[in-house]
């Protein structure tokens, strides 16, 4: 009796093996995947009237910044640097957002590394490190 319940156990623990390998193996493949849509990642932004555009890639690095050359009819070169600051702020958050959603497509819910693109949180996720690792909060 007790050698069946071993073979049953094993067969279970097996299958169990199985679909979490499965499950990584998808997850590493969706990373590769992820990694190579965020390096490719641009986002341009365009300023309310159309004289400043800006694009930048996943991590909100600038890669662009293209004036029209009605810009130097202003002459006012406060108003143009905030007019080029707020455009480039405004591609840099459409970016974090767009690569919080590629991340959203790989990584499962709930995960600390999505949770952290969401939130910032430094404390939330090296929490969720501690519980992992079965420390408690604040203990080496």
């Amino acid at each position: 009796m007790s050698e069946h319940v071993d073979r049953h156990a094993n067969r279970e623990l097996r299958a169990r093996f199985d679909d979490v390998y499965g499950q990584y193996q998808q997850l590493r493949s969706g990373l590769d995947s992820l990694q190579t849509r965020l390096a490719e990642l641009r986002v341009t932004r365009r300023s309310a009237d159309g004289q400043v555009t800006a694009t930048v890639g996943a991590q909100g690095q600038l890669i662009e910044v293209e004036l029209t050359p009605a810009v130097y009819r202003e002459r006012d070169a406060g108003a143009l640097g905030r007019k080029i600051t707020e455009t480039i702020r405004a591609a840099a958050t459409a970016a974090a957002d767009a690569t919080r959603d590629l991340v959203a497509e790989v990584m499962p819910a709930g995960s600390g590394s999505a949770d952290f693109l969401r939130t910032g949180d430094y404390a939330t996720l090296l929490g969720r490190a501690d519980t992992v690792l079965g420390r408690g909060a604040g203990q080496p």
